[in-house]
């Protein structure tokens, strides 16, 4: 018997399979465990902003269109999420400097999570 942790939609599953005869055929399988969450980079101490833009729901970032220092104005694009098959853009709500970015393309994200801060 192996024992393999299998990770579905973000539940990892712990799996035995049985491999007496030649063919593997699943044994059995525990209830799902919460994944780790994926790494986040976070900014260097003292280098976040006095403002902060926050993810507007659950979804994956697939690009990350700004960079520390680059000035912004309101409704500037600093990140695009896929969520329901669609990408949309978070976009800053006022006029400042990009102080961190904190999460990267492939980054799964939550309603709320921090994206960036700027200096405004």
């Amino acid at each position: 018997m192996k024992r393999y942790t299998i990770t579905v939609n973000g539940n990892a599953y712990d799996v035995t399979v049985d491999e007496a005869d030649g063919s593997a055929a699943p044994v059995a399988a525990s209830a799902p465990k919460k994944a780790a969450p994926a790494k986040k980079v976070a900014a260097p101490a003292g280098a976040q902003g006095n403002a902060q833009v926050n993810c507007p729901m659950n979804g994956t970032i697939v690009d990350v269109k700004v960079k520390v220092g680059d000035k912004v104005t309101n409704g500037t694009v600093i990140a695009v999420l896929e969520a329901m098959k669609m990408e949309n853009d978070i976009v800053s709500d006022r006029d400042g400097v990009v102080a961190s970015i904190n999460v990267s393309k492939g980054d799964s994200v939550e309603t709320g999570a921090l994206v960036a801060t700027l200096n405004a």
